[in-house]
Parts: C-alpha cells; structure tokens; sequence
C-alpha cells in the first residue's frame, strides 16, 4: 500500500513546536468562510492541513466535503471556521470547522451551533495542525463569543480523548466555560500488533474460523471465487456502479436508504470515491464469483489511520455470508504494517463488525457554554432537561476519561 502521497515530506517537518516557532509574528486569523466562496488557494491550504492534522478525519478533507457540499442539502447558513497563521507572505491554514446555526435542539426550541455533518459522514472532529490543538479552540470559542449566532456551541461526532478532546476540555477549565459531554458511543477499531492470522486466532473462537473457512470453501465450489484489492482509479467508474447496483438490490434499497435510492448521494458517492483516488487515499476490497461481485467495500486512507465507509453485499448469497469473509480478507490490513488503525465507522454493536474487531473508538457529543446572560441560560436550560430526561430514562454517559482519573 503506498501512502507516500501523504506522507511527511522528507526534510520537511512542519508540525507542532517546529513549526509554531517558525511563524513570523504571533498574529493569528479566525474568520467564518461562506462555503460559496472557496477557491483553489484554500483547496490547496486545506489539503497541506490533512497532511498535516492532529486527528486524520478523511469527511472533513477537501475532496470528501466538496463532494458532499456540491450533491447534499446543507443549508445557507453553512460556513467554514478558519484560522490561519498571520504571516501573509507565508500563510498557513492551522484549523478548520464546517458548522452553522440550528433553530432547535432534539424536541427543545432551543438555538445553537454545530459542526456539520449528515448522514454519510461518521466523524465530526475537526482538523487542525498538530500542536494548535488548544489555539483552535481558543480562536473558535472566541469568534463565537462575539458573534450574533444564538444558542451555545455543539460539537458532534468528536473522538472521545483524543488531542482535540483534551484541549477543548483544558481550555474551557481555563476559562471557567462549561463544557460537558452529553452523549458517547463505541464503535469498532481495528488496531493491533498481530499478524491477520495471529489477530484472528486471538479474537475469534475456534469454531467460528471452522465455519467461515467451510463457507469460503462451498462458494468456491460454485464457481472461480477471487478477492480484489485495488488502491488506483483503473476500472473505478464502472466499479462504482457496481458498488451502487449490489447495495440497491439489498435491505437497503427495499427501504430507499441506499444511495441509488435518490440520485443526490449516488452522485455524492461517485464524486467522493473519485476524489479518494485523485488523491491516492481509495481502497476497494471485493469478493467476486465468476466475476460477478458477492461483496464490496470502499476504505478512505488518512495516515496513520483509515476509514471504513461503505460496504454491500448480495444477499441472495447471504446463507455464505460473504460480507463477513470480505471483512476477514480486510484483516490483511494488519499485515500490511503502512497504518496504525482502521476506524469502522460502523453503528454501535453492529452485528458484523463488532465480533471481528476487538478494539473500540470512543466517540461523543460535546455542549459548550458561550459568553452571554442569554446564551448561558439557555445552555443550562437545556443541560437541566438533558439531565432530567437523562434520569427518566435511566441513560449513563460512559466518559472514558474518567478511567484514567
């Protein structure tokens, strides 16, 4: 797998304190960027900060998010949080957030502000220079202090400890803002030191290994079974009309949740699955029988990590669960030994994934109070129903920091 494309440039070692201190001045820039008005200058800042980030979180790089932008409703209040270094000569962008304002918060008339995300992103963390971690929020949370946008802020879809947690959690106790984590989840990760086949023996019962193998054995008696890798653009537009045709045929489709199913997010998948491969970030996986696709998937590439995105299979073969031998080929990740970790993207205690990953990625929303007489009482206003309802409910936020206490 070669990731040199977004890879640290050799000799050039632009993150954290290395590249803190040779900034020119201590002039920082946050403005709020109308999404109507970007331009090939800030694509081509945009796409040094993804080489460069704390957090790698491939839906808010610039191929993936033009591509959601240009096909999916998202409003016109939508804008891009920026900071850039004060150099103008030599400016570097540092930080970036789409978000904007919402009327109201779940079943509450109650305003705020929040990253954007939709229903084919999976992680809203934003991306921001290694080492400008607690500068980001400080000139976010500053902005927003000044603005007339209402309400408090939200951050959603934010990895739980990471870099960007703790900062935020550290500036806001500075500043004395509350800052309070108001929903978490675990999803699957893949990440271990063990080979693919060691990673198995270790996870997964004997007899479960016996069964796939006895699977993978009768569909290969059925026809020429072979598996796909492919990591370039060679065949890639009829591949994704494959991907769209298997997905469209299945539960999915029944239900009008594939994304054939509206012509919106089918164009949105082909544009950002192309733009993957424009920028060497694509990997397809697939399963095929006499050529004809059994099971597929599509991994988004961000060193040192990766996304799971999509995956299909054709359920007239399910009784051979070929979603599940594809995610074992998968597993060859590990031997691979370029990245560190695959993030799932997949739901909490998704029956596929959850068996075969043993690692989990904590992600959460956060609530934070903004300057203000009104913005603070409408923050706690909607903490203290959040509570109650919490209570009612008899729903616990598990917060993993609170291990490490």
């Amino acid at each position: 797998m070669d990731l040199s494309g977004f890879q640290k440039m050799e000799g050039k070692d632009i993150r954290g304190d290395r590249f803190r201190d040779g900034l020119s001045g201590p002039e920082f820039k946050a403005i709020f960027h109308p999404v109507a008005e970007m331009d090939d200058n800030l694509v081509e800042a945009w796409s040094d900060l993804a080489r460069q980030t704390s957090e790698p979180n491939i839906f808010y790089e610039h191929w993936f998010l033009l591509s959601a932008l240009a096909h999916l409703d998202h409003g016109h209040d939508l804008q891009l949080f920026l900071l850039w270094s004060g150099d103008p000569h030599h400016s570097h962008l540092l930080g970036l957030l789409p978000m904007g304002p919402h009327k109201r918060y779940g079943r509450w008339p109650v305003p705020y502000v929040q990253n954007w995300m939709h229903h084919n992103c999976f992680l809203g963390t934003p991306l921001v220079r290694k080492g400008f971690e607690s500068l980001f929020w400080e000139k976010l949370l500053a902005a927003l202090d000044s603005s007339n946008w209402p309400g408090f802020l939200h951050i959603n879809g934010m990895t739980i400890n990471g870099p960007l947690d703790q900062a935020l959690r550290a500036v806001c106790g500075g500043q004395k803002r509350r800052c309070d984590l108001v929903h978490s989840e675990a999803r699957a990760l893949l990440q271990s030191d063990l080979s693919s086949d060691d990673y198995q023996r270790a996870t997964l019962r004997g007899k479960k290994r016996k069964e796939w193998r006895r699977l993978s054995k009768r569909l290969n008696e059925k026809g020429e079974l072979s598996y796909g890798q492919h990591l370039d653009g060679e065949g890639l537009d009829h591949w994704i009309d494959e991907f769209l045709e298997l997905e469209q045929a299945g539960w999915k489709g029944k239900n009008g949740s594939a994304l054939a199913s509206a012509p919106e997010t089918s164009a949105f998948f082909s544009q950002c699955v192309a733009g993957a491969a424009a920028a060497g970030q694509l990997e397809r996986r697939d399963i095929r029988l006499d050529g004809k696709p059994l099971a597929m998937l599509v991994n988004f590439l961000s060193a040192p990590g990766a996304f799971g995105f999509k995956t299909a299979f054709d359920e007239d073969y399910s009784r051979f669960s070929p979603g599940v031998l594809l995610q074992i080929e998968n597993l060859k990740f590990l031997d691979l030994r370029k990245l560190e970790w695959i993030d799932s993207c997949a739901a909490q205690d998704h029956p596929m994934i959850d068996h075969l990953w043993s690692d989990r990625r904590h992600i959460g929303r956060f609530s934070i109070e903004l300057n203000g007489t009104s913005r603070r009482a409408l923050f706690r206003g909607a903490r203290l129903g959040e509570r109650l309802m919490g209570r009612i409910r008899g729903r616990a936020i598990f917060d993993p920091t609170e291990l490490q206490q």
